[in-house]
């Protein structure tokens, strides 16, 4: 959605043409698959995170702008909420120190916009839902001057029909209403992404649709919402439900949500794309003046511009993009399922445990989606949101009775996936001591049990159990997240509750 978009009212004939545009880039995108064009394997991988802005109070400060206007640096974007933005990380290969490399990047980034968003009374919390976040400060008043952001709310809310409802139940129960979809942005995110051939494509994006629950299970960070204490991990229900354009009679029938974990296995990339075009109407009609298959016949590359921008309103957790880089075409996975945080080292463990483990189940003889229902990968990433850290998942059974059999997702880890990782990291020819120090990070939260969930919760019960109120509470334990978080040492190692006075 990066795309500069002007906001305006669209007429019944805007949505016509644009999906007519939309079966042309469709059918361009066939082409290219058909005739080969795309760039060929170059491991390339990319990162995007999703920040907060917080006082020194541990409150939301909705400064985004002036913030952006102080760091002036084209690898910090604005996001959907006052209170957000979006550091990118340029496009590095898959070799040798890359997770060094990446952390460092990192680290000097994160410390720098933190610096300037200090001389407006705000800081970078990079969390996945900011605790002291409350109904009052996701609103559309909040969302961020932009015009793109405005006119999706609009779509949004006028193809709803009526106010958006949330109501998650976990450890307390939330039911809250918005006239917009501001909640949504109260949700941050850390995006990896990894370019991939067309025959490579349904291998890596089946891998990593596997393995999405256990990827929260470990990085869960996410278990407040409005003063609540929901799932270990609330981002996914709370996209879900704040994009969810259908009202309750077309949820009744069977219409798919915007925000999905999806249905089947794939055979191919394009099978994605269709889907998106076959199920789900266009949100943002917006035309270009490119013809796709009059560029393919005059030897060009399309950009697909309204596939790109279509796709980019769908909300896989592990999404389809395609994109240009010096006119080549190429495909990548984007894997959306983890949220922020909770340290710089935590956040590059839980990237070199995925790139390792999807390369090693998307290169295994005998994959395991092929042993493993895709209603029960659904499953697990509902229970691993729910419980987090403690979540037990269904997984095949070694050896070759076959069957899936219920597990700890700390034992799965430690017993079966890790050593995969490592292989996987092995075969991108990763230093070994970065495959070591990396996925050591992993090894040591599952044998504490303590991911960014589980110490946030038990920092905010032992505020309370010190006498602090609610909303205190839960200030309180920003406010210590914020601090050693910026000390950086990863999550595992956190004590739990406050220093002594």
């Amino acid at each position: 959605m990066g795309e500069k978009i002007v906001a305006g009212a669209f007429a019944p004939s805007d949505r016509q043409a644009y999906r007519e545009k939309l079966t042309r880039c469709l059918t361009g995108l066939e082409r290219l698959l058909s005739e080969r064009r795309f760039d060929r394997p170059r491991n390339l991988m990319g990162l995007e995170i999703e920040l907060n802005l917080a006082g020194s109070d541990g409150m939301p400060r909705m400064r985004n702008a002036e913030v952006l206007q102080r760091i002036a640096s084209r690898d910090f974007q604005t996001e959907l909420g006052m209170f957000n933005l979006e550091v990118n990380i340029l496009p590095h290969r898959l070799s040798g120190r890359v997770f060094d490399q990446l952390a460092e990047e990192l680290r000097t980034g994160l410390a720098y916009a933190h610096r300037k968003a200090a001389e407006v009374d705000a800081g970078i919390v990079m969390i996945g839902i900011l605790p002291t976040l409350g109904r009052d400060d996701v609103v559309s008043a909040n969302l961020s001057d932009v015009d793109r952001y405005t006119l999706l709310n609009d779509q949004m809310a006028a193809a709803r029909g009526e106010e958006f409802v949330l109501d998650i139940e976990g450890v307390e129960r939330l039911v809250s209403t918005s006239a917009s979809i501001a909640p949504e942005s109260a949700c941050t995110s850390v995006q990896l992404h990894l370019q991939v051939t067309p025959d490579r494509f349904a291998d890596v994006w089946n891998a990593a649709q596997a393995i999405a629950a256990v990827q929260i299970a470990l990085g869960a960070n996410s278990p407040f919402l409005f003063g609540k204490e929901l799932w270990r991990e609330s981002r996914p229900p709370l996209f879900q439900q704040a994009t969810d354009v259908r009202p309750p009679e077309l949820r009744n029938q069977g219409v798919r949500p915007r925000t999905w974990f999806g249905e089947r296995w794939i055979g191919s990339a394009f099978e994605l794309f269709e889907e998106n075009l076959r199920y789900y109407p266009p949100l943002l009609p917006i035309c270009d003046e490119e013809d796709p298959l009059q560029v393919l016949d005059e030897g060009g590359v399309p950009a697909l511009g309204e596939l790109v921008l279509h796709n980019g309103t769908v909300y896989r957790w592990n999404r389809p993009v395609y994109g240009l880089a010096d006119g080549v075409p190429h495909l990548r996975v984007e894997n959306r399922v983890l949220p922020a945080g909770p340290t710089v080292v935590d956040v590059i463990a839980n990237a070199a445990f995925y790139y390792g483990l999807v390369r090693a189940l998307a290169d295994d003889s005998r994959p395991v989606w092929t042993r493993l229902p895709f209603e029960a990968a659904a499953e697990n990433f509902d229970a691993a949101c729910r419980h987090g850290i403690e979540a037990e998942l269904l997984w095949p059974r070694p050896g070759r009775s076959g069957g899936v059999a219920k597990v700890p997702a700390v034992k799965l880890v430690r017993d079966e996936l890790l050593p995969l990782a490592a292989a996987g990291l092995d075969a991108w020819n990763i230093e070994p001591s970065d495959r070591d120090r990396y996925l050591g990070v992993i090894e040591e939260r599952c044998r504490l049990r303590v991911n960014g969930a589980s110490w946030q919760v038990d920092t905010y019960h032992r505020a309370l159990e010190a006498g602090l109120a609610r909303e205190g509470a839960l200030a309180a334990t920003t406010r210590r997240y914020g601090e050693l978080m910026q000390v950086g040492e990863p999550v595992h190692t956190w004590p739990v509750g406050f220093p002594a006075p």
